[in-house]
């Protein structure tokens, strides 16, 4: 099904795409999906990649002003090696829906990207992330919380904060954050969101580090090795009702 802006799903937040028996045949390789001409999304099939061993994946999500070949960072280079589907789609204007002020156009993409991407692509759902960086990362648990009942793990690199829908599932986060960050400092956003976090009954994995708004490579495999460590309970829904907010 193929959503458009003014769907109430999109509207709400809400992705329908699911992962499944692919329909298409894929080697591995980087490949545009051809949905928009100026602000597409593109997928990275890992070296390593079989259609019947079905790989973990990551919804993931650029920064302000990114494009969907900026929404690779910081996993691109650790994907070969830990057998990671990517999928990252460019935001409709400079940045996420929800930043500028609500649910919409981006959440109608993201699930036609995903719908192409789950056709192609044989996807353990078991291990599947939705993460990002900076304004990515405040769209990713934005998204991740409204749709944890898809996204088992939510890896959220330099957030600012955390404005969900609605709440489904009980998703697992990672959150890093560097003390130095002048972009988005450290204590009005993830050690306000990180809080909240956990105070609404969510298992929470949290790092500062020493040094600006950036992911250093030692985190972001740190925030690989821990998506990969546990799969997602299925079809888990969580005790507390309490909803972040930003």
């Amino acid at each position: 099904m193929r959503q458009t802006a003014s769907t109430p799903e999109a509207g709400e937040g809400r992705l329908l795409a699911r992962p499944g028996r692919p329909t298409e045949a894929t080697a591995p390789g980087l490949y545009p999906l051809g949905l928009d001409r100026d602000r597409d999304a593109i997928l990275y099939v890992p070296a390593g990649y079989r259609p019947e061993r079905p790989a973990p994946f990551v919804l993931s999500l650029h920064g302000a002003g990114g494009d969907e070949e900026g929404g690779l960072y910081p996993l691109r280079d650790l994907a070969d090696e830990a057998g990671l589907i990517l999928l990252s789609p460019a935001s409709r204007r400079q940045t996420w829906d929800v930043i500028r002020g609500g649910f919409g156009p981006d959440v109608a993409f993201v699930d036609q990207a995903l719908t192409i991407a789950f056709a192609r692509c044989a996807v353990d759902p078991a291990f599947l992330a939705i993460g990002g960086f900076s304004d990515g990362a405040s769209y990713a648990l934005s998204l991740g919380i409204t749709n944890g009942d898809l996204f088992g793990h939510v890896m959220a690199f330099s957030p600012g904060f955390a404005a969900p829908a609605a709440r489904h599932g009980d998703p697992r986060f990672f959150v890093s954050h560097g003390v130095g960050d002048e972009v988005l400092p450290i204590d009005p956003t993830s050690r306000r969101v990180v809080p909240q976090l956990e105070r609404a009954g969510y298992d929470v994995t949290y790092r500062e580090f020493d040094g600006p708004h950036t992911v250093p490579p030692e985190i972001a495999r740190e925030g690989v090795d821990w998506f990969l460590a546990e799969p997602s309970p299925a079809d888990a829904t969580p005790a507390s009702a309490a909803t972040p907010t930003s």
